[in-house]
């Protein structure tokens, strides 16, 4: 469960791409912005690994759990293994992350994502939309963090 209630994201939600790739087409992340994310992830989340999407756009930062570990019960993460990668951040400063269901309905709620075109109960994949400010920054570490939460059972 995400830490605390988002607040309600200013602004109309981003332009997206209707289909496969999924992509953010405007309101990107600034270079700045989306480079703190990227670093705050790489040296933020225990436990995991970097390496290139199974699914993303090349050059798409990904985030997997160690090779032995496992989700916790009930929790489905990325295709294709469903078990191993839980986000990854394109280069539009966007990511896509699985969340449990009552944090994706507040994701959609309050405007700061959407549903994958493609999502279904075996494809539990969102859109977290690229943050523009350092208080979105704030907002996008916590939905991450409830991300890594629902991907291995702990809390960062």
């Amino acid at each position: 469960m995400l830490s605390q209630s988002l607040p309600s994201r200013a602004g109309v939600r981003p332009r997206t791409g209707p289909s496969v790739p999924h992509v953010q087409l405007s309101q990107n992340s600034p270079d700045e912005i989306r480079e703190q994310l990227k670093q705050w992830m790489s040296t933020g989340l225990p436990g995991t690994r970097i390496k290139p999407s199974e699914i993303s756009e090349p050059g798409s930062l990904a985030f997997f759990l160690e090779e032995d570990a496992a989700p916790p019960q009930g929790a489905v993460l990325l295709p294709p293994r469903l078990v191993a990668e839980f986000a990854h951040v394109h280069l539009d400063g966007s990511l896509h992350l699985a969340l449990s269901q009552q944090d994706q309905q507040e994701l959609i709620d309050k405007g700061w994502g959407e549903r994958h075109p493609l999502y279904s109960p075996t494809i539990n994949v969102v859109m977290l939309y690229g943050p523009r400010t350092e208080q979105e920054l704030e907002v996008a570490k916590s939905v991450v963090a409830a991300c890594y939460r629902y991907a291995t059972g702990r809390t960062l």
